[in-house]
């Protein structure tokens, strides 16, 4: 409905066409027949998600995606859950502007499947998209066209827009007392003092009294969830992490690429993928470049980790984190390694068992039988996956471990509902008649 803030940003689209890549001698290309070519990307597809039958490719259901429930419930899901049995005499009017997005799409799956408390959900969309129906647990909605004082009427509205329209709108939706409750997806109003930049497992206290809030990057989300519980008990005092980061972070348009670029290699059709929303072709290739550079050498998406992270974990301005983000050819789900350095003396026994029982973090690590994190088994999922877990051996007071998450979804759609339960909790979030 509306232009992404998951695309590239405008001047690295823009410059694409001005970047080569080296061309792959005839020797060197993979032989493949066009049937087993086909059946491949077909596997690859229906593996990461969207489905090779169709010409324009689209993420699964939320129903799909979410096929593989988290074996055990984070306790911040079972307490929500039950904090949405008891409000279910204080329903809420829902609003999502964006809601035939990725990301959109992913929030009505979590209100549906987290049993949040729903009076009515109401869709914004463009002139373009106005009139038409979408399924839903809540029944057929209709796509309204968006307006300010029409998403005022609810008493939440979740926005998977771009931070140009968040910007433009997200503060008049909230303004006064009877305003709506905003939970923004962009990265409009993450660095901005007084509004909450929340994964609620870490600061959802901040939340109380407001009626704005950030949605953090969903590479920070996902890192954090796993780095938090290792703070409170070392004492962070450096990190460095290095992200493996798929297409879909682009957005749907990036999913695209990579399936057409991928069947088009796998077929013989072309020696190197075309490349519009990429820097350069993905198939086949790692792309060390996430957003535009920056003066001192990192990219956006890079600085982004450092600067969300002090925020959401309350760190000094220029506590150091240090990022290299990479754009790799898996279609879902993001990958960490971090290295994380601490105040105080590590004990890995004790890290364990402070990531098996910290909320939203399923521990898989077990080497012996080949278990550890992948975006193969993190893609859907609730929790993130974390495991590698290993005293680093270059750096005194230093864990080492690999994280997966379904960026969509830990990192975006269900940080954001959970955002919301988290605020039902507090108070911070009420029927306005309630209000």
């Amino acid at each position: 409905i509306f232009r992404r803030s998951f695309l590239a940003p405008k001047a690295q689209r823009k410059n694409t066409s001005k970047w080569s890549f080296p061309s792959i001698s005839k020797k060197s290309k993979m032989k493949f027949n066009s049937a087993a070519a086909l059946l491949a990307v077909g596997s690859l597809a229906t593996t990461y998600g969207f489905t090779p039958s169709s010409s324009v490719s689209s993420f699964t259901s939320h129903r799909q995606s979410l096929a593989r429930p988290s074996a055990r419930l984070p306790t911040n899901i079972q307490h929500t859950s039950r904090s949405a049995t008891t409000l279910s005499m204080s329903t809420l009017k829902v609003g999502i502007v964006g809601a035939t997005g990725a990301v959109g799409k992913e929030i009505v799956g979590c209100l549906e499947k987290r049993d949040f408390p729903v009076d009515s959900l109401r869709i914004f969309g463009s002139e373009r998209s106005a009139g038409k129906e979408v399924d839903t647990k809540f029944g057929k909605v209709k796509v309204e066209l968006f307006s300010e004082d029409a998403a005022r009427e609810c008493d939440v509205v979740f926005l998977a827009v771009d931070g140009d329209f968040s910007l433009a709108h997200a503060e008049n939706i909230c303004a006064g007392d009877d305003g709506a409750v905003v939970i923004d997806n962009s990265s409009a109003f993450r660095y901005k003092e007084g509004i909450p930049l929340v994964v609620p497992e870490i600061n959802a206290e901040a939340t109380k009294g407001k009626k704005l809030i950030a949605n953090p990057n969903c590479t920070t989300a996902i890192g954090l969830m796993a780095v938090w519980p290792l703070h409170k008990l070392f004492g962070l005092s450096k990190m460095i992490m290095s992200t493996y980061q798929a297409a879909s972070g682009a957005g749907q348009p990036g999913m695209d690429e990579l399936k057409e670029g991928t069947r088009a290699v796998l077929s013989g059709e072309r020696d190197v993928a075309e490349n519009k929303i990429f820097a350069h072709p993905l198939p086949f290739n790692v792309i060390p470049h996430i957003d535009k550079f920056m003066e001192n050498g990192y990219t956006k998406e890079e600085m982004k980790v450092t600067w969300e992270t002090r925020k959401i974990c309350g760190l000094a301005d220029d506590f150091p984190v240090s990022c290299t983000a990479v754009r790799i050819p898996t279609a879902r789900a993001h990958s960490e390694s971090i290295v994380a350095l601490f105040e105080n003396p590590v004990d890995v026994a004790a890290a364990r068992k402070a990531l098996e029982e910290a909320p939203g973090v399923k521990l898989v690590d077990d080497v012996d039988n080949m278990k550890y994190p992948m975006p193969l088994t993190a893609t859907g999922q609730y929790d993130i996956e974390v495991g590698r877990l290993r005293e680093n051996i270059a750096f005194d007071n230093a864990l080492e471990f690999f994280v997966c998450g379904d960026q969509l979804l830990r990192g975006a759609a269900l940080n954001a509902v959970i955002v919301a339960e988290a605020m039902v909790e507090n108070g911070a979030l009420q029927t306005k008649t309630a209000a």
